[in-house]
């Protein structure tokens, strides 16, 4: 896929790149040729997927990172302008969610949790990406935050979650405002069950609006890559400002 840059190296952050949608994704962005720097808890799944592209001539880059603590965040950055110089392209894809209670069961400390998750922490990675795409020559870049399903439509028993993507797409919105100046666009892809080792249990039954526990239909996860793959290559002069790609028969239009 071509690039909006002139420059030769394109490099590319992926945040949660150790399983799912993030690895898959950091798989799909080697292959259109990015250096792809792999951001995770979990150094050793980053490891291999270095290992990996290297081993097939590609570049990435493990880095184990929190993204909900600022120090953490701060060092990932540092490490980025160190090797590379410039930033292109970031997914903030790391999340997590939380468990199926009523919100008065809910601990506190649970709540606090999800959101330092996906709200600080894409934050945190979309401020100091911001700071450099503004510092880069040439200017600009591109962000793409993994919102949800669920920054339109709630499940049942999701409010911590819920609450943490409808936040998502508000910093996305401003971003994408306030980067204009420097050439920075911003968009939110929207993923409905994408078939992953995380997510295939809910195609043995998932609570519905209802009350009611049905299976619920998925979309191979190269659907979702392919998405991301198509926003990073369109010029900065274009954005996909929100994009939802979802299982075409799962309940979410008309849910409830």
């Amino acid at each position: 896929m071509q690039h909006e840059g002139t420059q030769s190296r394109r490099i590319a952050l992926v945040t949660g790149a150790g399983s799912g949608i993030g690895e898959a994704v950091a798989r799909g962005l080697v292959e259109d040729g990015f250096a792809v720097v792999l951001a995770g808890r979990r150094v050793e799944p980053l490891q291999r997927l270095q290992a990996e592209a290297n081993a097939a001539g590609r570049e990435a880059l493990a880095i184990s990172t929190d993204v909900s603590d600022p120090p953490s965040v701060a060092a990932l950055f540092a490490a980025i302008e160190a090797r590379f110089g410039r930033l292109d392209l970031v997914f903030n894809n790391a999340g997590i969610s939380g468990p199926a209670v009523e919100i008065d069961e809910l601990p506190v400390a649970k709540w606090k949790e999800i959101i330092d998750t996906n709200v600080t922490g894409v934050f945190l990675c979309a401020r100091a990406a911001f700071g450099l795409m503004k510092r880069q020559t040439p200017q600009g870049g591109r962000i793409i935050n993994n919102g949800s399903i669920s920054a339109h439509a709630p499940r049942p028993l999701s409010g911590p979650y819920t609450a943490s993507k409808h936040a998502v797409t508000g910093l996305t919105k401003s971003i994408a405002l306030d980067g204009r100046p420097y050439n920075i666009a911003c968009s939110q892809i929207d993923i409905g069950n994408a078939l992953t080792t995380l997510s295939e249990r809910m195609l043995k039954g998932v609570r519905q609006a209802n009350g009611s526990i049905a299976p619920e239909p998925m979309m191979d996860l190269r659907h979702v890559v392919e998405s991301v793959r198509l926003i990073a290559a369109m010029p900065l002069e274009v954005n996909v400002l929100n994009m939802t790609v979802m299982a075409t028969r799962m309940p979410y239009v008309g849910r409830g």
